[in-house]
């Protein structure tokens, strides 16, 4: 095919202006019906429905809502420890403190493969003399 040969592709309707039954909104209205019903579920949530306040979360054990300040230990609602590095938000969890390293995990590796270099160039040294 030549540059200006291309075959013709149907051109649909341009999805903005008003809404006829051709726009994404009204074509896509039976899609994901759970998503939309799960939606509308949670904004009826504790501390989402009366329109929340900033930043605050939810308690991991029994939903209820705590405030980010001042910063608590303890849930006020059910008392479980809120000491974990984890807080969920209305639609996502955050880390919101850094974790502890892992060198401590690694040191073992590291020495056994120290351990092993000694060990090699022990033997090396002695098979060339």
């Amino acid at each position: 095919m030549a540059g200006d040969e291309r075959e013709e592709e149907p051109k649909s309707k341009p999805s903005f202006g008003n809404m006829g039954p051709d726009h994404w909104s009204v074509a896509r209205k039976d899609e994901n019906r759970e998503a939309l019903e799960y939606y509308r579920e949670r904004s009826h949530a504790p501390g989402v429905e009366s329109g929340g306040g900033p930043r605050n979360f939810y308690c991991m054990r029994c939903d209820g809502v705590i405030p980010e300040d001042p910063p608590l230990s303890t849930c006020p609602h059910c008392g479980e420890s809120l000491s974990g590095v984890a807080r969920r938000y209305f639609n996502w969890v955050e880390l919101d403190k850094p974790v502890r390293s892992d060198v401590r995990a690694l040191l073992p590796i590291a020495a056994a493969g120290a351990a092993l270099l000694v060990v090699l160039a022990v033997l090396l040294v002695w098979l060339l003399r």
